[in-house]
């Protein structure tokens, strides 16, 4: 089983501000290194009215300067977003600052306004994004290459051989097989894709890729208190899988873990949002078992840090334990 944290930094007008935030995304991910955590997602969009984090890159850099071991995972990281020479530049620092500790999911882009923002074609993207990854695999040797009719050269070359880990990230059909099709490992928007992924994966003659991992759910707060504690939280959940759906239909296609809701008793009845007290959330992790991906968002919908910290320090003391304790259980046992 897997421990891991997920920033967005999206906040409606009553959440926290988000200097605080950033800087809480920080002093929360040096708790979960302490504690053994594998990674920390950090998502990407541009221009979306709740400011969710357009820089990620940046959020890595932060996070994985005040760490030791946990991973920055860039999840999804829009490349066709970013110039490739730009972006192989800045993936290739960040590996230097942490030398493979930087993993990154890439991602396609959906969203019609991003791509007008940057001035780019959304129906050529898949074009731009064939570019983005195989600029990225040139750039990393450190040696000169052809870039559109020009040689170049992108130094230093990353600490780890190859440069940085890379999924590939999507919620359609088309990502599943174009991922397989690639040798590439696949991290789905949903769980069904896998399998199409891996016959995909097997007809184009690769290995086996990394299984996936079971994901618990979307969002888990442990509470002493459940009755007192809803009400705190959902609005910001519900502001935030609000936006998810929303920005879902803008793809067209494809698959999402968010539906909308607009009361308690909604979010209550989704099985991937849970407020649960110690005992709750120990049997219900330890019913998951093992090979399961455990993700806190932390901070979803602005979440009040002081009620966020309340829940992770429970988990800590009343949760965590008792995990430690199941042989063979946590993939990082920690202290």
């Amino acid at each position: 089983m897997q421990l891991n944290l997920r920033y967005d930094m999206n906040r409606p007008d009553f959440g926290a501000p988000h200097p605080v935030l950033y800087r809480t995304a920080i002093e929360q991910a040096q708790w979960a290194d302490r504690l053994g955590f594998t990674q920390v997602f950090l998502a990407e969009h541009h221009g979306a009215e709740g400011g969710y984090c357009p820089s990620s890159m940046v959020q890595a850099a932060s996070i994985l300067g005040a760490t030791d071991n946990i991973v920055a995972h860039l999840s999804a990281l829009v490349v066709t977003m970013h110039d490739p020479l730009r972006l192989a530049e800045d993936l290739a620092v960040l590996d230097n600052i942490a030398p493979g500790r930087v993993w990154l999911t890439a991602g396609m882009g959906y969203r019609p306004h991003e791509f007008e923002m940057f001035g780019k074609d959304i129906s050529k993207r898949l074009a731009i994004m064939n570019e983005a990854m195989a600029t990225l695999k040139q750039a990393w040797t450190g040696e000169p290459f052809e870039f559109r009719e020009r040689s170049v050269r992108v130094t230093p070359a990353p600490a780890t051989s190859g440069g940085p880990k890379i999924y590939m990230g999507g919620s359609t059909d088309k990502s599943a097989i174009r991922a397989a099709k690639g040798g590439y490992q696949y991290f789905p928007g949903h769980p069904d894709l896998f399998t199409l992924y891996k016959e995909e994966r097997e007809k184009a003659g690769f290995p086996p890729p990394e299984e996936l991992r079971k994901p618990a759910a979307s969002f888990l707060y442990v509470s002493d208190d459940p009755d007192r504690d809803w009400p705190l939280v959902a609005p910001h959940v519900a502001y935030a899988t609000n936006a998810y759906a929303e920005w879902a239909k803008e793809r067209g296609t494809g698959q999402t873990r968010y539906q909308p809701a607009e009361t308690i008793e909604g979010l209550k009845a989704m099985p991937n949002i849970k407020v649960l007290t110690p005992d709750e959330c120990f049997e219900y992790l330890k019913g998951l078992g093992r090979g399961t991906a455990v993700t806190f968002h932390a901070l979803l919908g602005g979440l009040d840090p002081e009620v966020s910290w309340r829940s992770l320090r429970l988990f800590e003391k009343e949760v965590l334990p008792r995990l430690r304790a199941e042989p063979g259980l946590l993939e990082n046992p920690g202290e």
